[in-house]
């Protein structure tokens, strides 16, 4: 393995010089100091050539939820090398060091955005949700019947606290969604608007994110807590329409919005966002929360970047435990699965039978249906980026 350091701050804006190369941006001069102060709160793993920074990764200190679990969570970003030193094998050794210290500091799980899903395939990580981008037409700006709430705009001063409460409560129905801390607010509203709903009882149910220029609405995210806070947004939309061409839309695949308009048929791109990757199989099934019941299941993990993840795990009458002597167990009660398929499994992304009938499993049918029973029906779902 190459020698890997961690970075210190007088090595930060070399790797801000590589991201900008890698990635093809530029930091504007004023809001360098804070990018460092973003940079600061990561830990950048580094490898140098010739005093030069050659490849770096950044693993950021993040938690995500499963429903009402969270989850300690490594963000994976940055992850970049200058292309005169690439195909060294730089960021495999990055990766597998990445691992082993979110490992060594209690990381659960981890989650990136890939540029390329095969290539984090083979270290483990697989895919976490979809997300749909809906392009509207002024056309479409439809109103829907009248609800007896009101939204209450604002441009700058926005309310972070009735902003997460809303998030949250949508979050936990949902596995991966991010938790958020202030600071995370304050940087994705950063030049963006905000539009709260409230009930008639002034509570406040749901919320949009969202910009508008040269004629066209943005919105990020759209959280509607239920049905009356879905339509009050959705008629807030539609108010728009003398100043707007088209509305693009970012929602959560299943989100009753587009059936609910009065013409659904909407352009509409459905794809693969984000990937997660379970860290510590066994702590993470040990505090997983299944759907006990009396059916008992073997699973036999591999995750070859991940050696401490190579056990068997008996899962039984509301316990895991490691399976120390696999003579004890008929090999045709065993379940062979990879870190992959595991994670994508307890993430809600892709169900065991699913996953069966795609040969990724290995294991008989009977089996698998009692894994099928264990894992709760959630879906997955994730509205940020890092």
């Amino acid at each position: 393995m190459h020698k890997i350091v961690h970075l210190k701050e007088n090595h930060f804006m070399e790797a801000i010089a590589l991201s900008e190369y890698a990635f093809q941006y530029k930091v504007p001069e004023a809001d360098i100091p804070k990018r460092m102060e973003q940079v600061k709160k990561h830990s950048i793993l580094g490898i140098f050539e010739d005093e030069q920074l050659a490849a770096k990764l950044h693993l950021i200190p993040l938690e995500v939820h499963t429903g009402e679990q969270k989850w300690k969570m490594g963000g994976i970003a940055g992850v970049a090398t200058y292309p005169e030193y690439r195909r060294k094998g730089y960021v495999k050794d990055l990766m597998k060091q990445a691992l082993e210290q979110m490992k060594e500091e209690g990381y659960l799980v981890s989650m990136l955005h890939p540029f390329k899903i095969s290539f984090y395939r083979k270290y483990g990580w697989e895919l976490l949700t979809n997300r749909v981008k809906c392009t509207l037409s002024k056309t479409d700006l439809v109103m829907q019947e009248h609800v007896p709430g009101n939204v209450k705009r604002e441009i700058k001063n926005h309310h972070y606290q009735e902003l997460n409460e809303i998030y949250n409560q949508f979050a936990t129905r949902f596995s991966g969604m991010l938790v958020r801390e202030l600071s995370w607010w304050e940087n994705i509203c950063d030049g963006e608007s905000t539009a709260i709903y409230y009930n008639d009882n002034q509570q406040a149910i749901g919320y949009i994110l969202y910009s508008v220029k040269d004629s066209k609405m943005k919105v990020e995210e759209f959280v509607a807590l239920t049905s009356e806070a879905r339509k009050g947004l959705w008629n807030f939309i539609c108010q728009h329409d003398s100043m707007l061409e088209q509305v693009e839309m970012t929602l959560e695949e299943k989100d009753p919005l587009l059936f609910s308009l009065k013409e659904p048929n909407v352009k509409a791109e459905i794809a693969p966002y984000f990937m997660v990757r379970i860290v510590d199989a066994e702590k993470f099934l040990k505090e997983y929360a299944f759907q006990w019941s009396d059916k008992a299941v073997v699973l036999q993990l591999s995750d070859p970047y991940a050696s401490w993840n190579e056990k068997t795990f008996s899962l039984k009458n509301g316990e895991v435990t490691v399976v120390s002597d696999k003579n004890l167990i008929d090999d045709i009660s065993i379940i062979k699965l990879d870190i992959n398929a595991l994670s994508t499994i307890l993430f809600g992304y892709k169900r065991p039978m699913e996953l069966y009938q795609l040969e990724l499993l290995d294991g008989s049918l009977g089996e698998i249906e009692k894994l099928e029973s264990l894992v709760p029906h959630r879906p997955s779902f994730f509205y940020d980026f890092f």
